[in-house]
């Protein structure tokens, strides 16, 4: 696999995804707030950087602990894609309104 970290079972490039994936969740939360200082289109409240904040904490909590508990690539990456589109799913419910 790859190398592994002193006293720790998480590989050295796991632990980068992780990082990476993190990050990506604090730039997407970030946008709409960078956005608002330049239009009026984009007009969120606290309640919505809230709603997204907990939204990106489930997938992220869930994107782990698939990684962690599913130890069988396949299983792991259905599993993965599920959450995900599960998560745009209520996005673009909360957004939009798609299943009315």
């Amino acid at each position: 696999m790859g190398r592994t970290l002193a006293g720790n079972d998480i590989t050295l490039a796991a632990r980068t995804i992780r990082l990476i994936g993190w990050a990506a969740a604090a730039v997407l939360l970030a946008l709409p707030a960078i956005a608002m200082q330049f239009t009026n289109e984009v007009n969120w409240g606290p309640e919505d950087f809230l709603a997204m904040g907990l939204m990106l904490l489930a997938l992220g909590l869930g994107l782990e602990g698939t990684h962690r508990l599913v130890k069988q690539r396949r299983p792991r990456l259905v599993l993965a894609a599920l959450l995900i589109l599960l998560f745009l799913a209520v996005w673009a419910e909360l957004a939009v309104g798609i299943f009315e």
